[in-house]
Parts: structure tokens; C-alpha cells; sequence
């Protein structure tokens, strides 16, 4: 688990693009991009997160969450094309 606004900060109207941009390269790349300053993760909450730095990896999907104002939601999933 990952996120991007930790370096990028919230970006309004182009946070969904930019995320699936960012998704698309870590697949790509096969790299999972870090969440910086995340010093202190809920302890309750059991998730592999990617804190700090990045994490090479074999990736054959990918998800990107978009949750705006108002409701507007949108996710995608990407895949490896093979």
C-alpha cells in the first residue's frame, strides 16, 4: 500500500490522473513508489505498506483509488499485457 500525494500533495482536479500515471509507471517499472513520512502506521491496521523508500517487485496488477469531493470515486485496475 502506497500513495503518492505524500510527495506530490493533493493536486485538486488532476490527482486521478496523475495517480493512474503513477500506477501505469509502477507496473511498468515494477516498482512500488513509497509513501514518505509515514513514521507511525496504525497499529490495528495490518497492510503491507511501502514507507519511506521504494520497493522493487513483481507486478502483474495494480490498483489506483481516486475519492473526491462530493462523491465522485473512481477505481482502476491496470494489468501486464502479456
Amino acid at each position: 500500500v502506497s500513495s503518492s500525494k505524500s510527495m506530490m500533495g493533493h493536486l485538486l482536479g488532476a490527482s486521478g490522473a496523475v495517480e493512474a500515471i503513477v500506477s501505469v509507471l509502477s507496473l511498468k517499472n515494477q516498482v512500488v513508489t513509497p509513501t514518505i513520512n509515514l513514521d507511525n502506521p496504525e497499529e490495528n491496521c495490518d497492510l503491507d505498506y511501502v514507507p519511506h523508500t521504494s520497493r522493487n517487485t513483481l507486478l502483474n496488477r495494480v490498483l489506483s483509488n481516486s475519492f473526491g469531493f462530493g462523491g465522485t470515486n473512481a477505481c482502476l485496475i491496470f494489468s501486464r499485457f502479456e
